[in-house]
């Protein structure tokens, strides 16, 4: 009777620890959720590959920083475009969208105001009313919720309210004593008219130093390598004026942002900073959409490393000059090939004064417009004119935080072509801005199947 009822237990284990598996018993892996490649918006394909990276051609300069040197890139995406100012301007907006609702909640939480009682209340923080909060939501609101140095951390913003940006429609004092501190003084406007104080406009984020974690000797805390960034977002529509001495160019710095004359024009005036937190809420951006789908998340978006950046302008064309191959700037018409200053400084003979749209010009064999002039992009790879000597093989990249000068590629409006040229290096300070760079992004591609061999 005893064993009838060990043997009767152990059949019912059996049952309990293979019920809905259907592994027999083998090593099969663990299935997360299924996987759907998504090439990115307003992005090109560009398959991995090996290339001669540095001067093939004579180097006319004589500056010696650019040795030819075999090397290996993965595949990735990049933005078949410049970013524009349309493009950068969602940017801009979404921090504005965000600090004012920021401002709000905060005021609304400190009056105990919330939403359905009309007013700032109805932008009160999505947890201030906890009866519709799911038991994971209290819980991390409880245990975790303000830790930081705002003491409003962790809490979600009440996107569901629309912004009210007619003076005459404010529904209580405390939204317009809010909305006033998001515009220039009253002695600082002219005219009647109160901009936004575009030094309110800054967006934070943070990002781990994988680099200095795996060369950490010690090991060390996951902490100890979490950087905090906080990044003013508004570009310097001063450089118009501070690049050229003694020259007339402020409609450029009134209205080039701005205008909707200007939308699919690169934007300009942002610092490789900058560039950097563009990177971060556009890879913040996806996802949220993502979080919302029950989708699994994208991988960063980020900027080209030099060795992306050269690999990509040169289209899959072995040792070209230019993007477009040849050793030529015009085409067989006779029309010029890019926008930047010939003929000795006539900066209208290629049809622009300074910059064109962003999709000008013909673009590359990997679909790249304008990687040869309009504006110089910044990369990710900090200036060494010696690091083309030592950097690796595969994926070759420099970089170092606490050098300053970060690579810029390809050549803008401004510039003679030699700086036109794929394999002419370049660079500026990372906190500097200029009327002539602005920036593309990248995004990895998961899995090796792209590869032009």
């Amino acid at each position: 009777m005893y064993m009838k009822k060990l043997f009767l237990l152990a059949s019912v284990t059996l049952l309990l620890t293979s019920c809905g598996s259907n592994d027999r018993g083998e090593l099969v892996g663990v299935s997360g959720k299924k996987w759907h490649p998504e090439k990115p918006y307003g992005m090109s394909l560009v398959p991995g590959g090996a290339f001669i990276m540095g001067r093939s051609e004579e180097d006319m300069a004589d500056v010696l920083n650019a040795p030819t040197k075999t090397v290996t890139v993965r595949s990735f995406y990049m933005d078949e475009t410049e970013i524009t100012n349309s493009e950068y301007r969602q940017f801009v907006e979404w921090v504005k969208d965000s600090t004012v609702r920021t401002k709000l909640a905060i005021l609304a939480d400190d009056l105990g105001e919330i939403p359905g009682n009309g007013g700032i209340g109805e932008y009160a923080f999505k947890d201030a009313d906890t009866t519709n909060l799911s038991e994971y939501e209290k819980y991390m609101l409880f245990n975790y919720a303000g830790m930081g140095e705002t003491g409003y951390e962790g809490r979600r913003l009440n996107k569901d309210a629309d912004l009210i940006w007619d003076v005459s429609e404010y529904p209580d004092e405390y939204y317009t004593e809010i909305m006033d501190t998001m515009y220039i003084p009253v002695e600082e406007s002219y005219n009647g008219q109160r901009t936004i104080d575009v030094t309110k406009l800054k967006f934070q984020y943070d990002w781990m130093d994988i680099q200095a974690a795996a060369r950490a000797k010690g090991g060390g805390s996951r902490k100890d390598f979490i950087r905090h960034e906080e990044v003013l977002v508004y570009p310097d529509t001063t450089v118009w004026i501070k690049d050229f001495s003694y020259s007339y160019n402020e409609p450029m710095h009134n209205d080039y942002f701005w205008s909707e004359a200007y939308s699919d024009y690169p934007v300009v005036g942002v610092s490789w900073k900058q560039a950097k937190a563009f990177c971060a809420w556009r890879t913040k951006y996806k996802n949220d959409f993502q979080k919302q789908k029950n989708q699994q998340f994208v991988n960063q978006f980020r900027l080209p490393t030099e060795a992306e950046w050269e690999y990509a302008a040169r289209g899959g064309i072995e040792s070209g000059t230019y993007p477009w191959g040849g050793p030529y700037i015009l085409n067989d018409r006779g029309c010029f090939m890019a926008n930047f200053k010939p003929l000795r400084g006539d900066y209208a003979a290629d049809q622009a004064l300074y910059t064109v749209e962003a999709k000008s010009y013909d673009p590359n064999d990997y679909n790249l417009y304008n990687m040869a002039g309009n504006v110089s992009e910044w990369t990710n790879s900090s200036y060494d004119p010696n690091s083309y000597e030592y950097v690796s093989t595969m994926n070759p990249n420099t970089y170092d935080g606490e050098n300053k000068r970060k690579v810029i590629r390809g050549g803008s409006w401004k510039d003679v072509a030699y700086f036109l040229q794929v394999s002419t290096r370049d660079y500026e300070y990372q906190d500097s801005a200029r009327s002539y760079i602005g920036f593309r992004t990248v995004q990895d591609y998961m899995g090796i199947e792209a590869t032009q061999n």
